[in-house]
């Protein structure tokens, strides 16, 4: 046995070896020392039946205690407006930032320099960040050396639309999205409905973009001069605003009419546009007095969604001027 001074020819010359050269020395105390029997599995860290125990005991915990939140909880990016054109335009609108963020060394030209003067002005704190950390708050985005902070939008009732349309005493115009998803669409459709004198604009709570910061962005800041509202139901709230007096009108490439007889387009008037792929939901089509088509060349089979809702916003407008000019 090496170390053992006793075995003939195995004696080991002092200073050659740490710690103790004749058997164990009382090493045993620094031995690996047995556990014990396996504990179950819901027992083990990381075991399979443990995550599963502890998701369960989540599941059944009362709301809003600590044991119902999960045990890692994903930390969500700020709403940020990116970009110089659309920060300064929403800066202009007056919504109701928290922040705006600018790139360390970002090269200065009239619409930052506006930018911060607008925010100095509105009292929004001016932050200062490294371009990684800004990376990092926009999600990658394309941001120009330059973010807002927004809030989470403030929705109104689809009542309030209705009632401010009565009362600016013109024909009431609102816009219905029915499921359009993509946020750039809903801000594009925000921005439309802006530009063509529409009252507001309508989204269901579910199957339907909001307005985030894509849609602020894509809006250019109108979001905050045009009021959005929401709905729990999209199909109760047309009822509901065609009992009120207003005719309800669904863009679809099939339609009863085009927009070159769109006759009822002085009328108070909700345009309803559908989603991105599928047009109206079977549903909304129900609750439609008429669905409008757009006269295009046979080659192009359909329109993006805010592309259609543009083009037949600014056809309305257009009448409606023809007939004040009457009046």
């Amino acid at each position: 046995m090496a170390g053992n001074s006793q075995r003939k020819g195995a004696v080991r010359k002092t200073g050659t070896k740490k710690g103790a050269v004749v058997g164990s020395g009382g090493q045993s105390r620094r031995a690996i020392k047995p556990k014990g029997p396996t504990p179950p599995g819901v027992e083990r860290k990381g075991h399979p039946a443990a995550r599963r125990a502890a998701a369960a005991a989540r599941r059944d915990a009362p709301a809003g205690t600590a044991a119902a939140r999960p045990r890692r909880e994903t930390r969500e990016l700020p709403e940020t407006v990116v970009g110089r054109n659309p920060v300064v335009e929403a800066l202009r609108a007056g919504i109701p930032a928290t922040a705006l963020y600018l790139a360390q060394g970002v090269n200065t030209d009239e619409r930052l320099a506006e930018a911060v003067a607008l925010a100095g002005n509105k009292g929004i704190a001016l932050m200062e960040v490294a371009r990684p950390e800004l990376d990092r708050l926009t999600g990658n985005a394309i941001h120009q050396g330059l973010a807002l902070q927004v809030p989470p939008y403030t929705y109104a009732h689809p009542d309030d639309l209705l009632a401010r349309a009565k009362d600016s005493g013109r024909a009431p115009l609102l816009v219905a999205v029915d499921g359009v998803t993509d946020p750039r669409n809903l801000g594009a459709i925000i921005r439309s409905a802006a530009a063509f004198g529409a009252h507001g604009v309508i989204v269901p709570e579910r199957r339907s973009a909001g307005v985030t910061a894509s849609a602020w962005r894509t809006s250019a800041g109108t979001a905050a001069r045009l009021r959005v509202a929401r709905c729990t139901n999209l199909v109760r709230t047309l009822k509901d605003l065609a009992a009120a007096g207003l005719m309800i009108a669904g863009l679809d490439a099939d339609g009863d009419m085009d927009t070159d007889t769109f006759e009822l387009a002085t009328s108070p008037l909700v345009i309803v546009v559908g989603s991105e792929g599928r047009g109206l939901a079977r549903l909304t089509r129900t609750v439609c007095d008429v669905t409008v088509s757009i006269p295009m060349a046979r080659t192009v089979e359909s329109l993006n969604a805010s592309v259609a809702t543009g083009v037949v916003l600014a056809e309305v407008a257009r009448r409606r001027r023809v007939e004040a000019g009457r009046g």
